[in-house]
């Protein structure tokens, strides 16, 4: 007799247990499920978020490739001048190494000046190497007078392309002028961005 009422008390037991146990896997359940859910959302929102970050990522990276279009056309149309300039400046170089020259056959010819002193018993021939010498400097000095004017030219060239610069920069200030203009739309219609 004490066998049964142990074992109906066992069970009695046993299926409280189970119902227990049963409980707690359905909470459990609950909160997995609830949890998933509230994950679940934030996920979407997360989503949600990153669209519109790439939109908007998007939408710089246009802007500045086009100002990157815009800034490299101008510079190549300054590279452009200033290829001309080097080549003006590279003629006048040329130009004064002809000129220091010159000047060195000069002052050659001027120091064979400095002998006539000690020549004075052959003065009819110095006089002669001296009247040489003195048309080969007129010549000299016509070259010269030559080549300055030629670096007036060069110097004139170097003044137009310094205007073209000029003109160059003006265009490129007036292009980020218009383009700072869609910035400023933008800014009037979204004005809580920084």
């Amino acid at each position: 007799m004490v066998d049964k009422n142990s074992k109906t008390g066992t069970d009695a037991e046993d299926v409280v247990l189970q119902q227990q146990f049963v409980r707690a896997v359905r909470s459990f359940e609950a909160i997995i499920l609830s949890q998933i859910d509230i994950k679940n959302k934030l996920a979407d929102r997360l989503n949600y978020s990153i669209r519109a970050g790439i939109i908007i990522l998007g939408f710089v990276a246009i802007s500045i490739l086009i100002l990157l279009l815009t800034l490299s056309s101008q510079i190549n149309r300054i590279s452009g001048v200033v290829s001309e300039m080097n080549q003006d400046f590279q003629v006048v170089a040329g130009d004064m190494a002809l000129i220091n020259g010159y000047i060195g056959s000069m002052e050659k010819r001027v120091a064979l000046l400095n002998n006539i002193n000690y020549q004075t018993s052959v003065m009819d021939a110095g006089m002669a190497t001296i009247a040489t010498d003195l048309e080969a400097m007129r010549t000299a000095v016509g070259k010269i007078g030559g080549h300055l004017n030629h670096m007036r030219g060069n110097v004139g060239n170097i003044a137009v392309s310094m205007d073209r610069m000029d003109i160059e920069v003006l265009n490129m200030s007036h292009e980020m002028h218009r383009m700072g203009g869609s910035a400023r739309s933008i800014n009037k219609m979204m004005p809580f961005l920084p």
